[in-house]
């Protein structure tokens, strides 16, 4: 899919410090120097600073790269930028640097959080499978107890046969989610108040159904004024005790301080990739109850996964090199409902 030489466009990697080493292997480097007019080492890192190089590039610029730690697309970033068409983000969510003026100037802008959706999906797949099958609570006590123990007594409530999973939000990660658990023997619920047809093998209910029926309850609905502690303390009275809550979406889609008395109480269970604040104070108890599995927001792309991510990116370099439609693009109106 590489463009002729006189049909390539002009493009400026923009992103945070050290990010481009992460997500850009030489190949894709090499790739985009197929794809488009660049220098594949030049990154603004800054497009507010006065770097020569750097404003140069932005001035011939048709096409950012951006990925985490992009500079905010301002209308003064912009005058700068008189040929910029379309920001190609190699990332998930756009709205830290896509602004309004973005929208104004008629740029077309695409995201990778296709790519993106993909490990969190497993992620929260393994945390629904081993959440069933009491693996923390059992690693714990084995640790502990360093013998032979009743595991059969024990486990009368553990397994994954006949659960019912609750899927809250019907996102990219969440429709990723139900798929991955189809081939399992599990009852799937749904809550999303924009879907109207479930897919295929869950059920449509209401949050709060949802909720007093599933023994694994995982929020995957985008960060939103209206979403903002969702699952509150109705919500959270009314899950069953043993209850296991995964979060891979955003902290303040769960009222903590709502949640903490069922998790001191040991009456649920919580695998927290995200928490609000981002890192819990000192002194929170979710750094050390046994019945809270909390990891660094890792459930996105880290490592290799980055590199999924670049590809999505430049297969839409690709495409508009080629005068094509991005497969993945973004909407002004998308960012009313989406992460």
């Amino acid at each position: 899919m590489h463009p002729t030489t006189d049909n390539r466009p002009t493009l400026l990697l923009a992103m945070g410090p050290g990010v481009d080493e992460r997500l850009l292997t030489p190949a894709h480097r090499t790739l985009l120097t197929h794809l488009a007019h660049t220098d594949p080492h030049l990154v603004a890192h800054d497009l507010t600073a006065p770097d020569p190089r750097a404003a140069a590039a932005l001035a011939e610029a048709e096409i950012l790269l951006t990925c985490w730690g992009a500079t905010p697309l301002t209308a003064e970033v912009l005058a700068r930028a008189p040929r910029l068409q379309a920001v190609v983000h190699a990332a998930g969510s756009v709205k830290h640097h896509i602004t309004d003026a973005c929208w104004e100037r008629g740029l077309r802008v695409t995201s990778a959080a296709a790519a993106n959706a993909l490990p969190v999906a497993e992620y929260t797949l393994a945390a629904i499978l081993f959440a069933g099958k009491g693996v923390l609570r059992s690693a714990q006590q084995y640790a502990s107890l360093r013998t032979d123990h009743a595991w059969l007594e024990e486990s009368a409530d553990w397994g994954n046969h006949r659960r019912t999973i609750g899927i809250v939000g019907a996102s990219r990660i969440g429709r990723r989610v139900v798929e991955l658990l189809s081939p399992f023997d599990f009852e799937i619920l749904l809550y999303d108040p924009y879907v109207k047809t479930p897919p295929p093998g869950t059920e449509l209910t209401g949050l709060d159904d949802l909720c007093a029926r599933s023994t694994v309850v995982s929020v995957h609905a985008p960060q939103l004024p209206s979403t903002r502690h969702m699952i509150g303390a109705a919500q959270l009275a009314a899950m069953p005790d043993g209850t296991t809550l995964i979060n891979t979406s955003r902290g303040s889609l769960v009222d903590e301080a709502a949640l903490l008395p069922h998790l001191v109480s040991a009456r649920l269970h919580a695998i927290l990739d995200v928490t609000d604040p981002e890192l819990p104070h000192p002194d929170s108890p979710l750094w050390t109850l046994p019945n809270v599995l909390l990891t660094p927001h890792v459930a996105g792309s880290l490592g290799n996964e980055l590199h999924r991510m670049a590809d999505q990116a430049l297969e839409e370099v690709a495409r508009y090199a080629h005068g094509e439609p991005f497969a993945e693009e973004v909407r002004a109106s998308d960012l009313q409902r989406s992460a």
